[in-house]
């Protein structure tokens, strides 16, 4: 499955922050980030747009908490998780993980945002909006290599390894995947639970002592 509404019956007596993401979900997946507009999402929610506001700063937080909160995929506290303490489990291991969770969620992810690229002035204001957040699609990849870099100083990865390019390239590979993904379908790619492996195991060879 590669979406996973949470909106529907038994939302009436959520909280209204709640019920504003259970909207924002709903329309992203259905109609896309382009259309969801913080006017269709707050009356999907059944409250004004002025209590939206009351709540979030824009329609780009709604997006970002949507991401964050209601996909099912684990990127951002398993990326927090290693770079604060990746414990005793070996890189490889960390990688399969990291390779695992972040193909799910370009899956997931990737059908919300990709109608925003048929309308620069709507994706300009998106980027502006993330930007202010400080925030970004980037920010997944600084904190990938910031993991490699403490793997590197724990001597777990070659000395003269390049940690961005090593976050990049296995990020790279799991977003590639669900761009085939979607535009070509299912049959063109690997399933995860053999990509990821492969993908991981190339990183690791790209980077061990």
């Amino acid at each position: 499955m590669l979406t996973h509404p949470s909106s529907g019956a038994g939302s009436a007596g959520r909280r209204t922050p709640d019920r504003l993401l259970d909207a924002a979900e709903k329309l992203m997946r259905t109609v896309g980030l382009a259309r969801t507009t913080t006017k269709a999402i707050a009356k999907e929610a059944g409250c004004s747009e002025a209590a939206l506001y009351k709540h979030f700063a824009n329609k780009e937080e709604l997006f970002v908490r949507v991401l964050t909160e209601r996909l099912p995929t684990k990127i951002g506290p398993l990326l927090a998780e290693l770079t604060a303490d990746p414990g005793e489990r070996d890189v490889l291991t960390c990688l399969r993980e990291l390779a695992t969770q972040a193909s799910l969620f370009y899956a997931d992810a990737m059908p919300m945002a990709a109608s925003l690229f048929a309308e620069p002035k709507l994706l300009e204001r998106h980027r502006a909006g993330l930007r202010e957040l400080g925030l970004g699609p980037h920010k997944v990849v600084e904190v990938l290599t910031r993991y490699f870099e403490t793997e590197r100083t724990r001597g777990r990865i070659r000395a003269d390894a390049d940690p961005r390019a090593a976050a990049a390239l296995l990020l790279g590979a799991c977003f590639q995947r669900a761009f085939f993904l979607h535009f070509s379908g299912e049959e063109t790619v690997q399933p995860v639970a053999d990509f990821a492996p492969a993908v991981a195991r190339t990183t690791w060879e790209a980077v061990r002592p």
